[in-house]
């Protein structure tokens, strides 16, 4: 038997971070056992400045715990120091006695700290062009080195060199904040970079968000018009001295051959400017100008928060296509997010120019309309030396299709390509089915995340927009921690909303709010909800408790705003909304569904102060959980005053109505037979086709489901005809689009001007394949997946279906497969370590199930006390008209038995 291990250690989400600046930083571990019923029953917590740990835990013992918890633990030991690596390690001892190992060490590094770390200097170029400036100094090591930190952070985006080499794989840093209250540090081990004697350090900096174009009115300079850095490198030397390299007076700049670059328009770059060796020690920068130094701010700096973009994967080219209008075109054969790296040989001032597009038009020319004012472009000048190599540097593009001019010699797939970038979350998540079409759709959804979450989760990433849309975001939301681990990118993000919250409570509608005019001031229902719906999601996801403490105010902001704006004080009947968002109940020529507004508003009005309540009790906040229950329930009896007659009809006879009411409980628990009755006469009268736009889509099959309707909820999503998810796959589509019809059934499109073929709203329809399709969900009033619900609905013509998910206690997983030849039915289930499961076997009969070959009524084993215990894993088991429930202990399970 082989014992149990600790293992996966995490620290703030992380794996050995570095530059971390939580004063008190939390860890988690997962339990690992063949065993089933493995349950922690105590735990122990060292931290040392020694990765040995000779001394034991000689920062912070906590001592054998006696608790379960094995996520989110709280360090308590004394104030950490600045610039420090500390190490910890954990072993637990679970029920029974057990005791684990030590688990291996593993280590966090603290960043600054505080403002005051910062001694360097803001230093830029004060220069006319909008060539991307570079900025070098040099320096000597007089000693060996033991270890050395680079901390760094612009005004706008940067790269770092040293020693002619670049630093890190990072993409788009510091990243896109709130940059008036909110700049985000990068730290850096440059140890194995350092040369003895004679060092060079260099840095080029871009637009980026901060100084660049944005939103669709060309407005440029929103944060700020100077480029600027901030470094600071600090050495150790092995003798325990310290020395300090920072930006400031003595450094140089000049331009070079990054001549233009912006997010949304591309990259113009010279190689015949190149600068060889400007970032190597001997350089001559003699014609070099001094840098400017600035006296900016620096208190509203704080270390990265979330994970880096990166580069994560690379695309080959599938086809060089040759158009009717005779343009060269590559075809990626994937709508993506990045750039294109390519080589080429050619006579110095060979000019070559990429442009990027998302489709080809009916005729299979090249079309770039909808991408509105952004150019998209990619301009190269070959240096003429040999073969030459090029990827951009400060600038993405949204793109399936390539259109390539000016090339020197032929177009060549394998001299391209795609290199694919977004935060670099780790992909959690994993659905899969007997059907290709609604596999092709879960991709489509995969490919809709990573393109439009870079850095912030953006509605398109290749237009004029490429914002932070919040009614997007909470939409999405669940599926998104599906599919990766988005808690620290949306931790960083909800920092942002509340930064950019109005005075009043209101939200921006996009955040970081960069929207231009009028609209930059305004709240909307459904958008200003994110406030209260993705802070709770997290909390649901990953049981974290601190995202609530530190949204609190910003949700209570959120539902006191509202309070604040209705003519009557349980309804939102006043004020902008966007309604049901490109739903197609919408009159003509209106992007605006036909569900009334107010009542959308009301709706998410009493659905925010319902998440806030509960939010309120999970932080033992008592008095304002019982207040909000009291809002909520007002609103509802408003709403159903307003909204609904005397014999229980919905006032607007729309899908979304149906689905809010119902989604939100917002009716008497008897008329809520009639309205499921009422939603399914909606969709079977439009023929099993939805209307629904960016409020109802999410909850619909979800409605239906939790209605008894399941049958109707797989009917929906495997429809073909326009509309519905498999029409986009049908016309190939690798991404989720903005419109059901973004291509019509001619090959014609919607519309010109606001047609995205990567929007990842309506791919919240993942969530349902997760959790109903498959069964793989959190139990209710149970954070962070410690207790699964395991509950497989088969249907449609779907033979079989499985998802997994790396929860914060481990992988869960949730498989069943139906035997036509048979008549029976296999499920198999995973519960991780140190959690544990309700599960459901449809249509099954006690009698006749078995378990990995046994009969399952042999099997039950009651838990002691109520806590799970090992053995069989089985704790209970009742028959009821639906199948057979059961609980689990953590383990593995094949269940078998007819299924008629």
């Amino acid at each position: 038997m082989k014992p149990i291990t600790v293992h996966k250690l995490r620290c703030e989400y992380k794996s050995g971070p570095l530059g971390l600046d939580t004063p008190k930083p939390r860890f988690s571990w997962q339990l690992s056992s063949e065993r089933r019923g493995i349950w922690q029953e105590s735990y122990r917590i060292q931290v040392s400045l020694d990765s040995t740990f000779a001394c034991g835990g000689d920062i912070w013992d906590s001592g054998l715990v006696e608790s379960d918890a094995s996520l989110h633990v709280e360090y308590e030991g004394s104030g950490l120091l600045p610039r420090t690596r500390y190490y910890y390690r954990v072993m637990a001892v679970i029920r029974g006695g057990e005791a684990s190992q030590w688990s291996e060490a593993a280590f966090w590094e603290t960043g600054l700290l505080r403002p005051e770390g910062w001694t360097a200097q803001w230093m830029g170029a004060l220069q006319a062009d909008e060539a991307s400036p570079y900025l070098r100094t040099e320096f000597s090591l007089s000693a060996p080195v033991k270890e050395a930190r680079l901390y760094a952070t612009s005004l706008g985006l940067y790269k770092l060199y040293l020693n002619g080499r670049g630093i890190a794989d990072d993409e788009f840093t510091p990243g896109w904040t709130s940059y008036g209250h909110r700049l985000q540090y990068q730290a850096y081990d440059v140890t194995g970079q350092l040369a003895g004697g004679a060092n060079a350090l260099g840095v080029v900096l871009g637009n980026g968000w901060y100084k660049g174009n944005l939103g669709w009115k060309d407005q440029k300079d929103i944060y700020g018009s100077q480029l600027a850095a901030l470094l600071q490198l600090h050495i150790r030397y092995e003798d325990g001295q310290e020395e300090l390299i920072q930006s400031g007076p003595g450094w140089k700049w000049s331009t070079g051959p990054i001549l233009m670059s912006e997010i949304y328009h591309g990259e113009t770059y010279d190689a015949r400017l190149e600068l060889a060796g400007w970032s190597a020690s001997g350089y001559d920068d003699a014609g070099w100008n001094p840098v400017s130094v600035f006296d900016f701010v620096k208190d509203h700096i704080i270390s990265q928060e979330n994970q880096p973009c990166r580069i994560v994967e690379e695309l080959t080219p599938v086809a060089v296509i040759r158009t009717p209008k005779g343009e060269t075109v590559l075809d990626m054969g994937q709508n993506m997010v990045g750039w294109i790296k390519f080589q080429a040989e050619g006579p110095a001032g060979t000019v070559i120019t990429l442009r990027h597009a998302e489709v080809l038009d009916a005729q299979g020319n090249f079309y770039t309309t909808n991408l509105r004012s952004a150019k998209q472009t990619i301009t190269y000048t070959c240096r003429g030396e040999g073969p030459e190599s090029f990827r951009p540097h400060f600038t993405f593009q949204g793109f399936r299709y390539v259109q390539v001019e000016g090339y020197p010699g032929e177009v060549a797939a394998d001299r391209f390509c795609g290199q694919v970038i977004h935060t670099d979350m780790e992909q959690t998540g994993f659905f899969e089915c007997s059907n290709p079409s609604i596999n092709q759709l879960q991709h489509n959804i995969l490919w809709g995340q990573k393109g439009n979450f870079l850095d912030v989760p953006t509605d398109c990433p290749q237009r004029d927009e490429r914002l932070g849309w919040t009614g997007d975001a909470q939409m999405f939301i669940r599926t998104a921690a599906y599919n990766m681990n988005v808690a620290s990118f949306f931790t960083k993000w909800l920092r942002d909303l509340k930064a950019d919250q109005f005075p009043d409570g209101g939200i921006p509608h996009v955040i970081p709010n960069a929207l231009p005019g009028p609209a930059k001031n305004q709240s909307s229902s459904a958008w200003g909800d994110a406030a209260v719906i993705c802070p709770w999601t997290l909390y649901l996801c990953y049981g974290d408790i601190r995202i609530l403490e530190e949204q609190y105010d910003s949700m209570k902001g959120w539902v006191e705003y509202i309070r604040a704006q209705g003519e009557h004080p349980y309804l939102w009947n006043t004020g902008f909304h966007f309604g049901d968002w490109l739903a197609l109940d919408a009159k003509e020529n209106s992007y605006v569904g036909a569900t009334p507004r107010d009542m959308i508003a009301t709706a998410f009005y009493a659905y925010s102060c319902s998440l806030l309540a509960e939010a309120s009790a999970v932080l033992k906040r008592d008095r304002e959980a019982e207040e909000y229950r009291q809002l909520a329930n007002l609103i509802k009896e408003a709403f159903r005053a307003e909204f609904v007659t005397p014999r229980g009809r919905l006032a607007a006879p729309t899908q979304t109505a149906h689905v809010l009411a119902l989604m939100f409980g917002l009716l008497e628990e008897k008329d809520c037979p009639r309205a499921g009755e009422e939603l399914e006469k909606l969709v079977r009268g439009e023929k099993v086709h939805l209307t629904t736009g960016f409020v109802g889509t999410p909850y619909l099959c979800h409605v239906l489901t939790a209605a008894g309707r399941n049958d109707l909820a797989y009917e929906l999503v495997l429809q073909r005809d326009y509309p519905s998810w498999l029409y986009a796959v049908d016309k190939g589509a690798t991404t989720i689009w903005e419109h059901w019809d973004g291509i019509k059934t001619d090959g014609t499109f919607w519309s010109d001007d606001m047609n995205s073929y990567n929007h990842y709203a309506y791919g919240a329809i993942g969530d349902w394949l997760y959790r109903v399709a498959a069964g793989l969900d959190a139990a209710p009033q149970s954070p962070g997946y410690r207790k699964l619900l395991l509950a497989p609905r088969p249907g449609g013509d779907f033979t079989w279906a499985r998802a997994s998910l790396d929860t914060m206690y481990g992988k869960a997983g949730s498989s069943w497969a139906q035997d036509a030849a048979s008549g029976r039915i296999r499920i198999v289930l995973d519960v991780p370590a140190n959690s544990s499961a309700t599960a459901v076997l449809p249509r099954a009969v006690l009698s006749q199930v078995t378990e990995s070959g046994k009969p399952l009524a042999e099997l039950v084993r009651e838990p002691a006390d109520g806590v799970p215990a090992e053995g069989t894993g089985i704790y209970s088991a009742a028959e009821h008209e639906q199948g057979v429930t059961l609980e689990l202990g953590s383990g593995s399970y094949i269940f078998e038995y007819p299924y008629a």
